[in-house]
C-alpha cells in the first residue's frame, strides 16, 4: 500500500506557512498591542524551543498538527484579547441567533475553550517527550502528561496573576481576563485538566484498539523495581562507600 503521509519537510512547511500567514494578519491592529505582545511571549518561546530541538527531538506529524491548532486558536485570542473575541457576533451573523443565549452563557467563554484545548491538544506532544526522553512506560506514559499539563496550567495562572500585578490597569485586567469571576483560575485549570484527561483516554483507547496489552504494561510500570528505601538509607550507604574508598 502506498504511503500517503506527507513528508516532514512538507508537513512543517504547510503548518509553518499557514501559521505565519495567520500570525501576520492577526498582528495587524490588535485590540491592544501591549496585550498582544504579552500573549505572544510564550508563543515565541515555544516556537524557539521547537526549532532549536528539531534535530534532536523531532515530534510526530500528529503532535506538530496539534501544536499548530492550539497556537492558531491562541492567536485569535491574542488579537482580540480573550474576553473580547467576537465569536457570539460571528455566530449571530451566520445563524441569526446568539450562541451564548442558546447555551445559557453570561460571559465570553473563548478563554475557557482555549484552556480546554491546551490540555486536549498539547497533552499528546508532552506524552511524546516523556516516552522518548524519559522512557516512561505503562501507567506513567498517561499519568505524567496529565500531571504536567495540570502543573503548567497552574504555572500559567500564576504568570497571569504576576503580570496583572506588575502591569496593572487595563493591560493587567485584559491579560488576566477573569471577567469578574473569582473562580476563573480554578475553572481554567479544571478545563485544561479535563482536556488532557480526554486526550490520554483517547490515546489509551487507540493503543488498546491496536492490540497493545495495556493492563500488562500498567502492571509492569507500577511494579517496584528497587526495593531498597531511599533517603537517609541512601545517604548512609554513600557515606559508607566513601569511607571505604
Amino acid at each position: 500500500m502506498r504511503d500517503l503521509r506527507l513528508s516532514y519537510p512538507a508537513t512543517l512547511s504547510i503548518l509553518g506557512g499557514l501559521f505565519a500567514i495567520e500570525f501576520v494578519l492577526l498582528a495587524i491592529n490588535p485590540v491592544s498591542r501591549s496585550a498582544w505582545l504579552l500573549e505572544n511571549v510564550l508563543v515565541f518561546a515555544l516556537i524557539g524551543v521547537l526549532v532549536f530541538t528539531y534535530k534532536s527531538l523531532r515530534f510526530s506529524r500528529i503532535s506538530y498538527t496539534m501544536i499548530f491548532l492550539f497556537l492558531s486558536l491562541h492567536e485569535v485570542g491574542s488579537h482580540y484579547t480573550y474576553s473580547l473575541v467576537p465569536y457570539d457576533e460571528a455566530w449571530k451573523n451566520l445563524t441569526g441567533t446568539s450562541l451564548n443565549i442558546a447555551l445559557g452563557l453570561e460571559r465570553n467563554h473563548f478563554d475557557r475553550v482555549i484552556h480546554f484545548c491546551y490540555g486536549l491538544l498539547l497533552a499528546y506532544p508532552i506524552r511524546e517527550v516523556f516516552l522518548r526522553v524519559a522512557e516512561v512506560r505503562g501507567f506513567w506514559g498517561y499519568f505524567l502528561p496529565l500531571d504536567l499539563t495540570m502543573s503548567t496550567s497552574m504555572i500559567y495562572e500564576l504568570i497571569e496573576w504576576g503580570a496583572a500585578v506588575v502591569f496593572g490597569g487595563d493591560l493587567g485586567h485584559a491579560y488576566l481576563g477573569t471577567q469578574g469571576d473569582i473562580w476563573d483560575a480554578h475553572k481554567d485549570m479544571a478545563l485544561a485538566s479535563l482536556g488532557a484527561l480526554l486526550a490520554m483516554a483517547i490515546t489509551l483507547a487507540i493503543n488498546r484498539r491496536l492490540g497493545r496489552d495495556v493492563a500488562a504494561e500498567f502492571a509492569e510500570s507500577l511494579r517496584v523495581k528497587h526495593p531498597e528505601p531511599l533517603g537517609e538509607e541512601t545517604i548512609a550507604r554513600e557515606l559508607a562507600k566513601r569511607g571505604n574508598d
